[in-house]
């Protein structure tokens, strides 16, 4: 399987399809059961992995709908085809469920922002004040991780202004790995996943404001019970250990 990153929902939701064991190599069997999963473009890569375990257990075609939170959830709340959402934090699930479209809600993993820099840090950055002088970007105000970005901006009173704001974390993340900046405000989880391609800058302050992810079975679902599968295997000890593996913190009991 190629990894592939999830690209601005403005633009186009990134498809991500994972092929079923067994299949015919094209895309999956006519006759396989299909989940679609909505979610956060920072679940990506543990998505992706928990998505192999569950074809292999399933014997279904996953696909996944990356981008975006509150865009997802505004999908969902319109009726767009889906089994599974999962949101970056809370009041993008509201979207959902106010609409009357979310099952039970299920709080199942937490994150934190952190700087991520250029590889080496060239420009020397050590703390969200040392966002004046330099070219930064950040997630755009209307999306989870710009909503916790904001928060924690305004609490510690950084008034340095971003040259962008960006359609997800992983967009903002792109920006800094190209080089096109010196700086981003990204999850945790997204500087884990950059690896060796960012320098990480750790921001205590932004353990004040973390953030909720959430997920619910849609009841525009074909498939009930596969949906809530996937939602039991996100809170069971394997999900749970790739959660953590990937800097995501759980909650000792899914609430």
């Amino acid at each position: 399987m190629t990894p592939l990153r999830a690209a601005p929902l403005a633009a186009l939701a990134l498809t991500l399809v994972l092929t079923a064991c067994g299949g015919d190599g094209t895309g999956g069997r006519d006759d396989e059961p299909q989940l679609t999963v909505l979610a956060a473009a920072s679940l990506t890569d543990v998505f992706t992995e928990l998505g192999e375990t569950f074809e292999g257990d399933q014997q279904v075609e996953v696909t996944f709908s990356l981008g975006s939170s509150t865009d997802l959830a505004q999908q969902a709340a319109d009726g767009a085809p889906g089994d599974v959402l999962a949101t970056a934090d809370t009041t993008s699930m509201a979207i959902a469920d106010d609409a009357g479209v979310a099952g039970d809600v299920v709080d199942f993993a937490g994150n934190v922002l952190v700087l991520v820099t250029r590889p080496g840090n060239p420009q020397g950055i050590e703390s969200l004040d040392d966002l004046a002088g330099v070219s930064w970007v950040r997630c755009a105000d209307e999306v989870p991780c710009g909503r916790v970005a904001v928060d924690l901006l305004d609490a510690e009173g950084v008034t340095a202004d971003p040259v962008s704001l960006e359609d997800d974390v992983r967009a903002t993340l792109d920006k800094v790995t190209s080089g096109e900046v010196d700086a981003g405000l990204v999850y945790a989880t997204d500087a884990v996943a950059a690896g060796d391609a960012v320098t990480t800058v750790e921001v205590p302050e932004a353990a004040d404001v973390p953030t909720t992810y959430a997920v619910a079975a849609l009841e525009q679902s074909a498939d009930g019970e596969l949906a809530q599968a996937w939602i039991d295997l996100l809170v069971s000890d394997d999900g749970r250990r790739v959660l953590e593996d990937a800097g995501f913190t759980v909650p000792a009991q899914p609430q």
